[in-house]
């Protein structure tokens, strides 16, 4: 009879945090209340959710027993916060819709408690699943082909499914940033030389965009420049990242399949998703630089993998890790700190070779140094804005103008005006994204004129610290809730070259490019497929790989997935909220990923 009642308390639970959202609000000033509530996404999402609800218990229990550890309980707990905070910050700006009155508070802890009832069930099915589920073994012509020339047919599978996309949108996808580096190629002047003082009024190219991959685009249209077909050039450049992508990811296909001797259930599921999803061939012919820097993650991430495995470093050995991570640093300015936070872990996991492991850092520290404080002074690249470090306080400081200005004294306002332009402060505030803010910021400011405004930003953290809270989550929680979608894709024609003179355009393609972008738009709300390229979703999922891992007692192999931890930390730190290729460093990178955990499944 107990077990009837818990079970029925559960499922009113559940309900409430898959169908409802409740918002509990103050409708006048006798503080009379309102309760509406409304099945989340519309009735098809609520009646997907619950149906899903009813296989995981049904199954979980025909299945196995739950888990039984620790860490369930935590990413259980830490994910129903999540959806409960994603939810109220989306709607309100504020955890108002938790904490804001009786009934709402005691509404949100059902809800707390059903999301908590459905991740721990999920989770403990899912590491069941880990723990037992063997693939069987599948054999036919192809798959004996592919398994002699996994590499060979991943790439060529992969370019033919992408040749639409190739075909459709030649010469290259170009948006705002990667326009700006080619003007900056050109010493066309750009929003980057106000940002900063520049060492030389000569050299417009400065540090913001990683310069290697500015080169990487300029030099490439200056050939086609110089044989009179700026299209052919921009191309050019296309085919060395659609070249470094494919290879790359085939690369890791064939890893999985040979070296970690994965099932190929598995490693064709991966080729798959590397083939069809649409945010890999759309990505591949945008001239972004997060692409590259997000194919020498992969690359990163297999060398830390084979690095585990060894028993001896040798010269060639350390020569491809000095190699990958010089690359993971020039592609993109806080690579810096993924190979800072991540390799000293990599030598305190593998203690017999620390010794090799240490010089290897050494020298691509030593190497990394040398190229930003001489090699880029030489040439009069000047360094990028500090402001790019400092959306964070930036952020708090706005909202604290825009809602509490009444509470700053004239002397503070003055310091903050030195530093962000104190005036226009609050109607520049825009809660998810911290560019119009860091957009004024004085690139003339002094060091003592910063110390001031840290000063003054501290005042105001203790003054009021839920306005740095909610600053501050509104600017990241699309990042840990799924809910939080975004646009996410790069297709649109960019002018911003051609009024340079610049022969760059599309084909008369665009029936195709229409098909294709509207697939590509779509795909993110596809049932299942979607979650693919879901940002929260694959948030999810490294913390729960890490969580797997401990459970299982293999803390080496947490080694693995501190990259893609410390990508999480960039996009906390970033400027904007639910910005997709910021997140895609460890999109691109989670098939392998879970190919890491499922490498002793056999």
């Amino acid at each position: 009879m107990q077990e009837k009642i818990k079970s029925c308390l559960k499922s009113f639970c559940t309900i409430c945090a898959i169908c409802f959202n409740a918002k509990i609000l103050f409708t006048n000033l006798n503080q009379s209340l309102e309760l509406t509530s409304a099945i989340d996404n519309g009735l098809t999402t609520g009646l997907f959710g619950t149906l899903v609800i009813f296989i995981l218990f049904y199954r979980l229990y025909l299945y196995k027993k739950p888990v039984k550890t620790k860490i369930i309980p935590i990413l259980s707990t830490i994910f129903s916060l999540l959806m409960l905070f994603g939810f109220s910050y989306m709607n309100y700006g504020t955890s108002f819709l938790i904490f804001g009155n009786l009934l709402q508070f005691s509404f949100a802890t059902l809800q707390f408690l059903g999301y908590y009832f459905i991740f721990s069930y999920g989770l403990s099915f899912l590491f069941n699943f880990l723990d037992h589920h063997k693939f069987k073994d599948v054999k036919n012509k192809f798959i004996t082909l592919f398994k002699n020339h996994p590499f060979l047919i991943s790439l060529l599978i992969i370019l033919l499914a992408w040749s639409p996309y190739i075909i459709a949108f030649y010469p290259i996808i170009l948006s705002p940033d990667p326009s700006f580096q080619i003007r900056q190629f050109f010493g066309i002047r750009t929003k980057y030389a106000d940002y900063v003082p520049l060492i030389s009024e000569k050299m417009q190219i400065t540090n913001h965009h990683p310069v290697i991959h500015t080169l990487l685009l300029g030099i490439s249209l200056f050939l086609g420049h110089k044989i009179h077909n700026d299209n052919l050039g921009l191309f050019l450049y296309s085919i060395i990242q659609i070249s470094i992508l494919s290879s790359i990811l085939a690369y890791s296909l064939k890893y999985m399949l040979k070296d970690m001797k994965i099932n190929i259930k598995w490693v064709l599921l991966c080729l798959a998703i590397y083939a069809l999803v649409p945010v890999f061939p759309f990505y591949a012919m945008s001239g972004v630089k997060d692409v590259i820097f997000s194919s020498m993650i992969i690359l990163y991430l297999i060398m830390l993998h084979k690095t585990l495995k060894l028993a001896k470093i040798t010269f060639k050995d350390g020569f491809k890790l000095v190699f990958v991570m010089l690359l993971v640093i020039l592609f993109r300015n806080n690579g810096l700190y993924v190979v800072v936070l991540s390799f000293p872990f990599l030598i305190l996991a593998t203690k017999k070779l620390w010794k090799p492991l240490l010089i290897v850092l050494l020298i691509t520290l030593g190497l990394s140094t040398t190229y930003s404080k001489v090699i880029l002074p030489y040439f009069k690249i000047t360094p990028g804005s500090i402001r790019e470090m400092l959306s964070i306080p930036f952020q708090q400081t706005a909202r604290l103008v825009k809602y509490h200005s009444q509470d700053i004294s004239s002397n503070d306002k003055k310091i903050i005006d030195k530093v962000l332009v104190y005036d226009t402060l609050a109607e520049r505030y825009n809660p998810e994204l911290s560019d119009n803010v860091k957009n004024k910021y004085n690139p003339q400011a002094t060091k003592k004129d910063l110390i001031a405004y840290f000063n003054v930003w501290l005042k105001g953290l203790f003054m009021h610290p839920n306005t740095y809270i909610d600053a501050t989550i509104n600017n990241v929680y699309g990042f840990f809730y799924p809910e939080k979608t975004n646009w996410y894709i790069y297709h649109n024609f960019d002018k911003r070259i051609t009024e340079n003179g610049f022969n760059y355009h599309y084909n008369n393609l665009e029936g195709l490019r229409n098909i294709l972008s509207g697939f590509g738009e779509a795909y993110p709300y596809l049932p299942i497929l979607g979650l693919l390229v879901n940002i929260a979703l694959n948030t999810w999922l490294v913390f729960t790989l890490i969580g797997y891992l401990i459970y299982q007692k293999r803390i080496k192999d947490i080694v693995l997935y501190l990259p893609a931890l410390i990508s999480i930390l960039v996009c906390i730190a970033g400027p904007a909220n639910t910005y997709y290729r910021y997140a895609l460093p460890y999109i691109m990178s989670m098939p392998l990923m879970i190919g890491f955990v499922l490498e002793r499944q056999k």
